[in-house]
């Protein structure tokens, strides 16, 4: 029943939403629901972590053979803990923005966490379906209405890109399940069929192709660093933090393990995309004056240095990328956040227009030099350890250009120290700029929104086996799942 009540309970909640009208009752309703699902999340971890409580299944569309059936796995774990965690500290953060219809705005929000939760949770392919263009259709809503000057021609890219890809994966979902021996749906039943290498090699690009445009990795990536820089600052956290991940899960989950021999074939063509990626988009980041641009072209160069690892194909790489999921999704929440209260406040995000902060927010500038520090995996971080485990994997990737796909992904963390030490030292030190408001430190809500942020950032640094517990036997699961060795044995 945890599965269900991770869902239902935004769900619910976002519908209620539309019928309130003041907007500090629906903030305030906003944010006690995302509290609940937290709640729920944690009971899921903890007392109720049986899988009694952590599946669920009803008839849905038996004619089709399709049900309704949850599961919350390892990964699901923690893509629900990293959803339910994000939502409080995204409404939480954003607290002092104003927004017009904001019982249309925060319903839309809570709808897109009902559908990401479903993403996560989903062991049908058609209810998998279902839940990804659930999650697609209120993000475009908030984009267009209350994004920037451009967000209708920037917003229907990004609807194009996503829309195109979900196709394509309809399609690979519908061979697929014509092929299964009980023409089913189910997860189970997906990982049991037995396609031909050959036939696996155009199927595998169906389901790629949407799931690359997620991530986004390149060159998929076109619509992303536009999108994040037009859409409401709240909606961005939540893109770049959770709903990127909905790309790798894909990836870990409905991909590899029903189209091994093809990810196996594709894998090397994969990680030189992903590896391009890495470069491309941390230099280009290195020549942004846009704080939120600077920050899209990062997580790009991040998310492709995890499918990179993800076809590595080895427990190592498969445990730095799931705990990397959470990680990422939290340091660049914490970030997103640092740049919407310098917007807000001072009516830039120009690197250029900025400068000194640290003499007049000193709190402010120590929040943010330690939640850059993590996402570029400084030791005792919570990034060190995901980042370790995934070049360790990438070390024992079966690919013959392993060491250099190994030390190409390894400038990606050079450049990223160059972009991100010189964001902090352009805003937050050197010589004071006047600004359209006076400089003034966190609120109280700010304070207490990224002190659990950095309190999350120390404890995963300090004791990274709170995530590697929770995702070990699903990697280890997921290895065995990929492993196509037998075939090269005589």
């Amino acid at each position: 029943m945890i599965a269900f009540f991770l869902i239902i309970v935004p769900l619910a909640a976002g519908l209620l939403s539309f019928f309130m009208k003041e907007e500090k009752a629906v903030k305030r309703f906003a944010f006690l629901a995302s509290l609940a699902s937290l709640a729920v999340s944690v009971l899921g971890l903890t007392t109720l972590n049986t899988d009694s409580y952590l599946t669920f299944s009803a008839p849905w569309m038996s004619s089709l053979g399709s049900s309704f059936s949850l599961k919350l796995d390892g990964m699901g774990q923690v893509l629900c803990l990293l959803t339910a965690v994000a939502y409080p500290l995204v409404l939480g953060g954003s607290w002092q923005a104003s927004y017009k219809k904001p019982n249309q705005f925060f319903g839309l929000m809570l709808l897109a966490q009902a559908g990401l939760m479903g993403v996560f949770l989903a062991s049908d392919a058609l209810l998998f379906y279902f839940f990804w263009e659930l999650a697609l259709v209120p993000m475009y809503f908030l984009a267009s209405q209350w994004g920037g000057e451009r967000r209708i021609s920037v917003t229907f890219k990004f609807f194009v890109y996503t829309f195109l890809g979900s196709v394509l994966m309809l399609i690979g979902i519908l061979y697929i399940h014509s092929q299964t021996a009980d023409h089913s749906f189910s997860l189970a039943s997906f990982y049991k069929v037995q396609i031909p290498g050959r036939t696996q090699l155009w199927v595998f690009w169906l389901f790629f192709a949407a799931f690359a445009v997620k991530m986004p990795v390149f060159p998929f990536h076109t619509w992303q660093p536009e999108t994040y820089e037009q859409a409401p600052t709240a909606t961005t956290m939540i893109l770049s933090g959770v709903m990127v991940k909905m790309g790798l899960l894909g990836l870990i989950r409905w991909l590899m393990p029903v189209l091994p021999i093809a990810s196996y074939q594709w894998g090397d063509t994969v990680m030189i995309m992903a590896v391009i990626g890495i470069i491309y988009a941390s230099l280009i980041a290195i020549r942004q004056d846009d704080l939120k641009r600077l920050i899209a072209y990062s997580s790009i160069a991040h998310l492709g240095l995890m499918c990179a690892a993800v076809f590595s194909e080895n427990t190592s790489a498969a445990q730095g990328v799931m705990i990397q999921l959470f990680n990422h999704g939290v340091n660049i929440i914490g970030l997103w956040i640092i740049v919407e209260i310098i917007e807000r406040r001072y009516g830039t995000r120009k690197i250029s227009e900025l400068g000194g902060l640290a003499q007049q927010a000193p709190v402010m500038a120590t929040f943010f030099v330690i939640i850059a520090l993590a996402n570029i995996a400084l030791p005792l971080t919570n990034g060190f350890a995901g980042e370790f485990l995934m070049f360790n994997g990438l070390l024992q990737a079966q690919s013959k250009f392993y060491l250099l796909f190994t030390v190409l992904a390894g400038l990606g963390i050079i450049l990223a120290a160059v972009y991100t030490l010189n964001m902090i030292r352009k805003t937050f030190y050197g010589e004071a700029v006047s600004l359209k408001a006076p400089v003034t430190d966190l609120k109280l809500n700010e304070k207490l929104v990224l002190g659990v942020i950095v309190v999350i950032i120390l404890w995963l640094g300090i004791h990274p086996q709170s995530l590697l517990g929770v995702t070990d036997s699903f990697a280890k699961d997921w290895v065995n799942k990929i492993d196509i060795s037998y075939l090269f044995r005589k």
